[in-house]
Order: structure tokens, then sequence, then C-alpha cells
């Protein structure tokens, strides 16, 4: 009923309440003036009222939080909050559903993109380390990864290279696109940065997802 004298309320002042009824009636919808206008002149119900009342404070979350909380964040601080205007409880789905008479919503996560491609298993590298990342001393044991990080801009993959020892985050590089250069770039950066600082980088191993590279004595790195 509220749909139809809604539509009613929208369409009235152009074609008049009593012509809009026949029309629907001829339609199969059974709806007659003098409902309309009961339901016009009625008062607001309890749950209008409340309504109004969780409208007004959704509104003034979601604005005081950039527009970026959604239903679950907003429903968590209207019940956390002190209840000033002795509405009670508000239940999510209430949240839900006033959010979306309201056209409100949060920050839309937008998809992750797929940076993994699993190669077949001959052609994995051997693990060197055993699973076992542990070091007692600086550049035994790097291990590296590759993320993605959501910009203004859109995605950027960042490739990053970890000491164990002391998790320091010995060499990175960051792109646009995901390639095989990119893991291999934070790899140099490391080697380079270290060699630069005076390091020996004899034995060391450096352990990813993707390669697994022995440093050997004379400070070559081989895959």
């Amino acid at each position: 009923m509220e749909v139809i004298c809604s539509y009613i309320d929208e369409h009235k002042d152009q074609f008049g309440v009593e012509p809009i009824c026949e029309t629907l009636r001829a339609a199969g919808v059974q709806i007659a003036p003098s409902t309309y206008y009961a339901r016009v002149h009625r008062p607001p119900s309890a749950r209008q009222v409340r309504d109004e009342v969780v409208k007004e404070e959704i509104t003034t979350v979601h604005a005081a939080n950039y527009e970026a909380f959604g239903a679950r964040k907003i429903h968590i601080v209207l019940n956390r909050e002190p209840d000033y205007h002795g509405r009670g409880h508000v239940a999510r789905c209430t949240v839900e559903r006033l959010m979306k008479d309201m056209g409100l919503h949060g920050i839309r996560r937008a998809k992750a993109p797929n940076t993994t491609r699993s190669a077949p298993r001959e052609q994995c590298p051997a693990d060197l380390v055993d699973r076992y990342f542990n070091a007692f001393v600086p550049d035994r044991l790097w291990v590296a990864d590759i993320t993605y990080v959501h910009t203004f801009s859109g995605w950027v993959y960042v490739a990053f290279v970890t000491d164990v020892f002391n998790r320091e985050i010995v060499g990175w590089q960051v792109s646009r696109s995901l390639h095989t250069d990119l893991a291999l770039d934070a790899l140099r950066m490391g080697i380079y940065q270290r060699r630069r600082d005076g390091h020996d980088l004899s034995g060391l191993i450096h352990h990813s997802d993707y390669a697994e590279v022995f440093v050997n004595p004379k400070n070559q790195y081989l895959a």
C-alpha cells in the first residue's frame, strides 16, 4: 500500500487522485480515493517517527566519517554511542533499509587483482631452506613477496625483499603492471645497497614463492 500511495503522491499533481485510482483499478490494483486520503491524513506511525530519528543519526555518522562507512559500521556506531533520542537498539537490517531509502552507502572495495599463477610442480624451484625461516646473523636468508595496493589512480604492485634476521626491508620496487622484472629489480636493489655498504653476501639465500637464489662466494647470484 505504501508503494501505491507513494506513486499517487508523485503523479497526483499531473493526473489527479481519482483518475489515477481508476486507472490502477482497471489494471487490477484495488485502491479507492478514500483509502489514499485516509492514509495521507493519518498521523505518522511510531515506526515512521523512529525511522526519521534514525535517518538523521545515520546521515550524521555517514558524513562525519567521510561517507566511507557502510551499514555494518554505522550499525556499530549507533548502538555504541549514547541514545539521546530514546530510540533504543537499532537492528542492522533497519540501518540497511534506511540507508537504501536515502541512497547512502560506504566505500565499495574494488576487485583485487590476481597476483598468483601456479606453475607445474616439476617447474617449482627447490626449497633451499626446507621451510625453516630463521637466521642468526644478517644477510644469510632473505625472503621476498609481492603484494598490491589500491590507490586513487588504480592498483599498483609492490615487490619487497626482507632480511629474516631483523625483518628489515633491504630492497623493493613498485610498478603499475605485474611482470617478472619487478621481483628481480627488488632483489637487485637489495644486493646493490648491501654491497655498497660493504656487506659480504657470500652464502646468502634468497627465498620466495617464485624463485630461489643462492649468492656464491664470488657474490654472483644464481637462480
